[in-house]
């Protein structure tokens, strides 16, 4: 295994309730794929969950080495689902996608946690 690119970023689990009970449904359209919603709406306190992806998405960016908004790279370019199993995988979408091929990244691995007040996600490209 040959690492291409590592991210990593911590978020305030308040910091992402706050967004969405100031801008709602417009900060998750923006944000995160209708899959990442209807995940994180499904859970009992959303929140944790939507900042776990939130930290997922910064960490993803930093691993490409363009950071979000530059170089066609977008928030919904980086996407979060789940196995059976519960394991999370990192899906790359648009600008993302096409910076990571021509970096030579054939894989992405991605680990999330949270509690009440934190949340952090960790990714490795390959």
């Amino acid at each position: 295994m040959n690492p291409i690119g590592l991210g990593i970023d911590l978020v305030e689990v308040g910091r992402i309730r706050d967004l969405l009970t100031k801008h709602g449904q417009r900060f998750k359209e923006k944000t995160y794929t209708a899959g990442e919603i209807a995940y994180c709406d499904g859970c009992a306190d959303p929140a944790m969950h939507y900042a776990a992806r939130f930290a997922a998405k910064e960490a993803a960016a930093k691993a490409i080495g363009t950071g979000l908004w530059a170089e066609g790279v977008d928030w919904k370019d980086f996407e979060i689902s789940r196995e059976p199993s519960g394991k999370p995988v990192l899906h790359l979408h648009g600008g993302a996608r096409m910076h990571a091929e021509r970096q030579g990244v054939t894989r992405c691995l991605v680990s999330l946690t949270h509690t009440r007040d934190l949340a952090q996600a960790q990714v490795i490209l390959v």
